[in-house]
């Protein structure tokens, strides 16, 4: 007796009519409108965290600000608003002498007179401070006699080089050079004497010559001290460059701030130094963005050790 089994094919079920406790597994794509929706979620969180790193750091700056606008009109005397005006007041000032021209003519004046001084200080300090470093003899010859005149302040020779050079722009170039020279050329010595010993050693291994091993080993290891120079220098050749042009000048900032004082234009005055701290700070940030130029292999080695 033979038993035939006939296998039947299970009928597709019906949309909606899965069995109970069946599995469903969920879908991983998103939808036209989540997906649109997350990069600009995305952005909107990075906005919101720069945004607010930046009201952070800058909170001291503001709350400054606003004490200097709030602070004359509420917290003074009427007699001490006259000596402190407020803020709007010094800006609208600032604005009057740009519309005029003439804060861009004192401003030209500084800056190349400054420039003109740093340019001449940066390639003395670096060329004498790599020199000093390198060679024992000479550091031992020449350490006393720079110590003297660092520890002389360029300000104090101001009459010295008024009375040989004048009171025209070389007097003004040279005190800048003078007093940004020594910041330039110390840190450049600290930077050549504080390279890795055995990076030297391991350089001249590989038959390195002197030209080669100040240019692939002391330079770029140097770089991040004598760039602290670089800053320090930068700032030092504005700040005296306005007490400078207060003596004997008749263009730059610093004349414009003494003329203004004398004349009782005080919101003029502040204008002026408002535009120097400005002008210094501008400075500096040009200054940080060459470093990070010039240690870019800083970075990638970190990088690359991580």
């Amino acid at each position: 007796m033979t038993t035939t089994l006939t296998a039947t094919k299970a009928a597709p079920k019906p949309a909606g009519h899965d069995e109970p406790g069946a599995a469903v597994e969920p879908s991983l794509a998103l939808t036209a409108p989540e997906a649109s929706t997350t990069p600009i979620l995305a952005t909107a969180r990075r906005v919101a965290s720069v945004a607010g790193s930046v009201v952070w750091k800058s909170a001291a700056i503001l709350a400054f600000l606003a004490l200097w606008e709030l602070g004359p009109t509420y917290l003074a005397s009427p007699s001490t608003r006259v000596f402190l005006p407020p803020l709007h007041e010094v800006l609208l000032a600032w604005g009057k002498l740009f519309e005029a021209g003439t804060i861009q003519g004192h401003i030209a004046a500084s800056l190349t007179r400054s420039v003109a001084g740093f340019g001449a200080a940066l390639v003395a300090g670096v060329s004498l401070g790599l020199l000093i470093a390198w060679y024992g003899r000479l550091n031992s010859v020449l350490n006393p006699l720079l110590e003297l005149f660092r520890n002389t302040a360029a300000l104090a020779l101001l009459p010295v080089f008024t009375l040989l050079l004048g009171i025209g722009e070389e007097s003004k170039i040279s005190i800048v050079a003078y007093a940004a020279f020594f910041p330039v050329l110390l840190n450049t010595i600290a930077g050549v004497k504080t390279v890795d010993p055995l990076l030297i050693r391991a350089a001249r291994s590989l038959g390195l010559n002197s030209f080669r091993l100040f240019q692939k080993v002391i330079l770029p290891s140097a770089v991040p001290t004598i760039f602290t120079g670089i800053r320090m220098a930068g700032t030092a050749s504005i700040l005296v460059l306005i007490a400078a042009e207060m003596v004997g000048a008749k263009a730059g900032l610093g004349y414009l701030i003494v003329n203004a004082q004398s004349s009782f234009l005080i919101p003029d005055m502040y204008a002026g130094i408002l535009t120097v701290s400005l002008l210094g700070l501008g400075v500096n940030f040009l200054l940080v963005a060459l470093e990070r130029h010039f240690s870019r292999w800083r970075t990638a080695v970190g990088a690359a050790a991580s």
